[in-house]
């Protein structure tokens, strides 16, 4: 067309159509590995590329929310044991005020794992 000098217009393609061009000498076999490979990686290493980073940062909220339960008791137990009415032959009782808090908050967290949530059934409650 003259006076484009180069430009093409909306919709103009320049050159045959990729599906009329003939296939690179340095490829025997076709797309077919490649679109195999592509395949493979996006329906396997992808899925576990995300399983990871979930539990990478759910083992990370895991283990900061454990540290924080034992410094919370730790510092439960150090106020229990400074309130004078607590010393001498009282002073087992901190501990186990501390102990039975501790099994409470563990006996909750059990509770709300269940199998059924755990397999992936929980949005059914």
């Amino acid at each position: 067309m003259p006076g484009l000098h180069g430009r093409l217009r909306p919709g103009w393609i320049r050159g045959p159509p990729v599906a009329l061009l003939p296939m690179a000498p340095d490829r025997t076999s076709g797309d077919l590995p490649d679109l195999l490979r592509r395949y493979v990686r996006q329906e396997t290493m992808d899925p576990l590329r995300s399983l990871g980073r979930f539990l990478g940062l759910g083992i990370a909220g895991s283990v900061m929310m454990g540290a924080g339960v034992v410094l919370v008791a730790v510092g439960a137990l150090r106020l229990l044991q400074d309130w004078s009415m607590l010393s001498g032959s009282w002073s087992w009782v901190p501990y186990l005020v501390v102990a039975i808090a501790l099994s409470t908050i563990a006996v909750l967290a059990g509770k709300r794992i269940s199998v059924r949530s755990s397999l992936g059934g929980g949005a059914e409650r």
